[in-house]
């Protein structure tokens, strides 16, 4: 049902059946690698490009998550998925073991909520019975495309953030047990006129609070609905800016009801400047580490909302500025669910 301008409301609250979460070697070493399905001890993964190395990431956690669902991969209906690489090149590759009937997304780091988003929108109207989405990111190969080769250690600025390695999948399906999807808002492009590409929270910021904001106006609540309001990747940057900009729309959302997965996924004393990005960010901790502790009851109702900056190395090459966007999909587990 759709309710405002922005909004769906999912009646039949899909169920997030399972979820698989892969990570690399700095991430093993990082602040939740209990919250991981496997982690890796090097970035190839036995292949030889990282790119190789990030469809292995991505087979993985979907493999993870057919695995828990205690389903074969032959019941899986459909399969939404995405990265960062040129045609997300590693998701549709991936598709080929996968197996299953296949939709390639590209929202860039916000691909994780909008794969969640359609996912439960496809169940919510019997369109399937199981549906399988997720996205995924590799530090080097990212940063090759992005930036620079790791090899050159070229120097960056404090507002820049890390690429995760790693990737999360979602099994959703209307059986089951689990966390169940409530609600999503569909973002829209937001283009402040930056044009840093190492200022990638600072960009995103106004997207991610035009979204949330979007939200609580189409679903008529006040922000203290959710326990957890949590943002993709904006990183100590970001997040500050969104902090400034919830005053001044007049948003009541407490600093302490605020989180940023890429904040979340390291350890202070990591070298990762301003924070974690990649879109394998959101997509491992939410169905990692926020699910986990949802089940344990630490959350009934969170507000997971993705960011992403939809620039690519020629739109950079020809001057342009960033657009951005922002999707946010409603988790609730446990208690009363609307």
């Amino acid at each position: 049902m759709l309710v405002g301008h922005h909004t769906w409301v999912f009646e039949q609250k899909p169920i997030i059946v399972a979820t698989g979460t892969v990570g690399g070697p700095f991430e093993a070493n990082g602040a939740i690698p209990n919250d991981f399905d496997l982690l890796h001890t090097d970035l190839w993964l036995g292949e030889d490009s990282y790119e190789k190395a990030h469809r292995v990431l991505f087979e993985e956690a979907c493999q993870k998550a057919i695995e828990k669902g205690g389903i074969k991969k032959e019941d899986v209906q459909f399969l939404l998925g995405g990265d960062l690489i040129n045609q997300i090149t590693p998701t549709s590759f991936a598709s080929r073991t996968i197996g299953a009937p296949y939709l390639g997304l590209f929202g860039a780091c916000s691909t994780s909520m909008e794969g969640l988003a359609l996912g439960s929108y496809i169940v919510n109207t019997n369109g399937a019975k199981y549906v399988l989405t997720g996205a995924s990111s590799h530090n080097t190969a990212v940063e090759k495309q992005f930036r620079y080769p790791t090899e050159y250690g070229g120097q960056k600025p404090p507002t820049a953030q890390w690429t995760v390695t790693g990737a999360g999948a979602a099994l959703l399906s209307n059986v089951g047990e689990g966390p169940r999807v409530t609600s999503a808002t569909i973002g829209r492009v937001i283009d402040m006129g930056l044009s840093d590409p190492f200022n990638m929270g600072g960009a995103m910021a106004p997207a991610a609070v035009d979204t949330i904001e979007a939200h609580f106006n189409d679903r008529n609540l006040e922000p203290s609905y959710y326990d957890l309001i949590v943002t993709g990747d904006l990183g100590k940057i970001g997040r500050e800016i969104s902090l400034d900009l919830f005053k001044k729309h007049r948003l009541a959302i407490k600093e302490s009801q605020f989180q940023d997965c890429g904040l979340i996924i390291y350890r202070e004393d990591q070298p990762v400047l301003a924070g974690a990005s990649g879109a394998g960010c959101s997509a491992t901790v939410a169905y990692g580490h926020l699910l986990n502790r949802m089940k344990k009851g630490d959350f009934q109702r969170i507000l997971v909302v993705a960011t992403g900056a939809l620039l690519s190395p020629l739109s950079f090459q020809q001057k342009e500025t960033i657009p951005c966007i922002a999707h946010a999909v409603s988790i609730e587990y446990g208690g009363e669910q609307i």
